[in-house]
């Protein structure tokens, strides 16, 4: 018997407050991929930022200013965008919103 989660309810992680306007829950995770959902309230920025991991997004609820490697379009929901590994990234939630992240390998400083 592994002790692998194989399946993620809704409400079974609690959010935290990033800072003022943003959200995260860690969704489910194995050491080699993870998926997060962030929340954002209208006007929230996601700070530029780099990290090792590969970054898949998908856009759940909402728009989103997304910029990459210093080019930047607006996503809105049901769109994707990806961030390799090592390029300055960041957004700005023009409406309320939430993104879906995928991360490999998993990130170890979301706990």
């Amino acid at each position: 018997m592994s002790d692998q989660k194989f399946f993620a309810q809704p409400n079974e992680t609690e959010w935290t407050e990033l800072q003022p306007g943003n959200t995260r829950r860690v969704l489910i995770h194995t050491p080699e991929l993870m998926q997060v959902e962030f929340g954002f309230e209208s006007g929230a920025v996601g700070a530029p930022h780099s990290h090792p991991h590969v970054q898949v997004s998908y856009v759940a609820e909402g728009r989103f200013e997304v910029t990459i490697d210093g080019n930047t379009e607006v996503v809105e929901q049901g769109g994707s965008f990806i961030v390799p590994s090592g390029l300055v990234h960041g957004v700005v939630a023009l409406t309320r919103g939430r993104l879906i992240d995928v991360f490999t390998p998993m990130r170890q400083d979301f706990f």
